[in-house]
């Protein structure tokens, strides 16, 4: 069982000592940009460096997060901090943006990259993709179960790495656009609000449908081991030292004893929960046991006498690392100590020449007690040698001095490794879009009801559940004819791809792919692919991955505004979402089955809607830009996307493209105009 890589999170400096000296085979942290956790202290470059020694050191590896989407502006601010990450080196960078991914695996190929949980990646194709573009390691969405994850990993070659403590956000990550809608704080940048945690009504029962209680799977790791998964991970990099401490010591004891002792349960409950744990998500348990909202006695169960109870728990330093130690003392020599540890590092000292012993000479015995005092070091004797002659002594300080020389040396070995090598990319990126305004329109629908006004658009999504009638009465009308498939497809891979197999014979061969497994999905079934806004496209690099990787066009971020677009490069046609109730949320877990809504503080609806494995939480007004096409630069279609809309509402709300008026009713311009931070 002990294969299973025990993962910590460090926010700042202080948090790194309690992860190792608990257990964690390694830490994530995050630099001073591009941490999903910005909210966090995180590191600055002289931190990381220390971060990076102290854990090397020490036999524990260090990942940075460098997974948040960046913009044109940003990507020369990106490379200092990746080229940085070469130089320390650490071991690997854990990240998200699809374009920023391609350039690593271009100008620094043999950096080795995780793809993070920000990638939505939920599927066995999914997985695959990232293997063939490189990626050593993918993180998956929270919300598998324990029988998903296990098809997952029989079906590919990654290490696979799963969330098992901490906060559970109610969106798949990378698919939440709710605290960037209504605050311009993007979470696929590290600045959520969590809007989450804030009163949503289903309208029914629970007064906080968008908050779940913290995962905690750290009871199932000899289950989640005997998957193959390769990395437990525990979040909570803006949690406090004492957090991750007991966090690692919890996984470290269920991983080793099968169990957890009741004491080190209950400080990890104390420390932080919401109304408790749950691990509804990877049992398969989805439902109303899942909420919970942090409460007052959530908030004052983490005591002093706790903390402090915590924190003597790895005030000292622990030994580690396994060592052997030969010792030579020989007549007319100087004494000589070598130690060498698992890893190939190897040292050699020496003290002073020994004398003729008067009375007692230096036994092996007494070399031995002394020179394997490891403690306040990260190392431990794990064979010690001698080559000793007899009637021969020196002080004992010359022997300690050797000790310590010997350990100091090797610490300081253990440190030092190759850097990386990391060419530079040239900024900016090709530029060579036109100042254009789009020439063409497409509709975005959840059923067959479509109106004939939609004939003349360039091409319409429709749903992967029609019949087969209604797919040929849409094409025998003349219609252009896409179906869509779902960004959420937990444990409905197989099922959707012989969906797709069964569309093909129908004459239908374009797709709409929002996540990276639909486009894999796609591509393996030689279908024509266009990107939509759920790959997240937020500047040139991701622009040019998707033409490379064949994409006929794609959607562009929805969290961009019309400037940032307008200066976007590449071939390939862009388009935006125009006209729509923008999709906030995408969660395995519907908030509100009872209703079809939530409510907010505000009584401000928002309508729920199922498609694949999913529900889509969508915003309470359109976004319209149907009076401001004339600002619409750089971009070739928009997408008129209708989801609870009946057929009138459709026709009316068309005509008003077609017209360049606006909406009597209440709307919104998204971040088309004010953007995201």
């Amino acid at each position: 069982m002990n294969h299973l890589e025990i993962l910590a999170p460090a926010g700042n400096i202080e948090s790194i000592y309690p992860a190792v000296r608990m257990g964690a085979n390694a830490v994530y942290i995050g630099a001073w940009k591009m941490s999903a956790r910005s909210a966090a202290q995180n590191f600055n470059r002289e931190e990381l460096k220390t971060a990076v020694e102290y854990c090397h050191a020490r036999g524990v590896k260090v990942y940075l997060a460098c997974n948040t989407l960046v913009h044109d502006d940003e990507l020369q601010t990106a490379w200092e901090i990746i080229k940085y990450a070469c130089e320390l080196p650490v071991d690997a960078l854990i990240m998200q943006d699809i374009g920023l991914i391609s350039l690593v695996r271009k100008y620094a190929p043999d950096m080795r990259i995780h793809g993070s949980t920000q990638m939505s990646v939920h599927t066995a194709m999914g997985v695959r993709y990232l293997e063939k573009m490189g990626l050593k390691r993918v993180v998956l969405s929270r919300e598998l179960s324990k029988g998903e994850i296990q098809e997952i990993k029989d079906k590919t070659n990654a290490e696979l790495e799963i969330f098992v403590h901490g906060a559970l956000c109610m969106s798949v990550s990378g698919q939440c656009y709710f605290s960037a809608m209504l605050g311009s704080r993007s979470g696929n940048r590290g600045a959520c609000a969590q809007p989450c945690r804030l009163p949503f009504s289903d309208g029914f029962k629970n007064n906080y449908a968008l908050s779940l209680k913290d995962n905690s799977i750290i009871r199932h790791l000899q289950e989640l081991s005997e998957t193959g998964v390769t990395s437990a991970k525990i979040e909570g990099r803006m949690k406090r030292p004492e957090y991750v401490g007991i966090a690692v010591k919890a996984c470290r004891e269920s991983l080793d004893k099968g169990m957890i002792d009741n004491d080190i349960y209950d400080k990890l409950q104390a420390v932080f929960s919401r109304s408790g744990f749950t691990d509804g998500y990877f049992t398969g348990k989805l439902g109303a046991d899942m909420f919970g909202i942090r409460s007052k006695e959530n908030v004052t169960s983490a005591t002093e006498k706790i903390l402090s109870d915590i924190r003597t728990m790895y005030k000292d330093e622990k030994p580690l690392v396994p060592v052997e130690m030969d010792f030579r003392m020989k007549d007319g020599e100087n004494i000589s100590l070598k130690v060498h540890d698992n890893d190939g590092n190897e040292v050699s000292v020496s003290g002073a020449v020994p004398e003729k012993a008067l009375k007692v000479a230096l036994s092996e015995e007494k070399c031995r007690v002394n020179l394997t005092k490891t403690g306040g070091t990260p190392f431990f004797e794990n064979g010690f040698h001698t080559d000793m002659q007899d009637g021969l002594t020196v002080p004992m300080s010359e022997i300690n001095a050797l000790r310590r020389n010997a350990l100091e040396q090797l610490t300081e070995k253990r440190t030092k490794r190759n850097p990386v090598p990391c060419h530079e990319p040239t900024f900016p990126l090709t530029n060579s879009r036109k100042n254009k305004t789009p020439k063409y329109f497409r509709g975005r629908f959840t059923n067959s009801d479509i109106p004939d006004s939609f004939l003349d658009s360039e091409l319409i999504y429709v749903p992967m559940n029609l019949t087969d009638n209604e797919y040929n009465s849409l094409m025998d009308k003349g219609f252009a004819v896409a179906v869509e498939i779902p960004r959420g497809m937990f444990g409905m891979e197989n099922q959707i791809f012989e969906r797709l197999k069964h569309i093909q014979t129908l004459g239908i061969n374009e797709v709409l792919a929002s996540n990276i497994g639909a486009v894999e999905m796609a591509k393996n079934l030689d279908m024509d692919i266009h990107g939509g806004f759920g790959l997240n496209i937020t500047n040139t690099a991701s622009v040019e991955w998707a033409e490379k990787e064949g994409l006929l066009d794609i959607e562009v971020s929805i969290e961009l505004t019309l400037e940032q677009i307008a200066k976007l490069g590449g071939r390939i046609p862009l388009g935006i979402v125009s006209y729509g109730l923008m999709p906030l949320m995408l969660t395995r877990n519907d908030p509100a089955p009872e209703t079809g809504f939530i409510r907010d503080r505000k009584g401000i609806d928002f309508p729920v809607q199922t498609y694949g494995a999913c529900t889509e939480i969508l915003n309470s007004v359109p976004v319209i830009l149907s009076d401001r096409k004339n600002e619409l630069k750089g971009i070739d279609f928009e997408v008129y996307r209708f989801s609870v809309e009946n057929s009138v509402e459709i026709g009316e709300n068309s005509s008003l493209f077609h017209q360049n008026t606006l909406s009597k009713g209440n709307f919104t311009r998204g971040l088309y105009y004010r953007g995201v931070i």
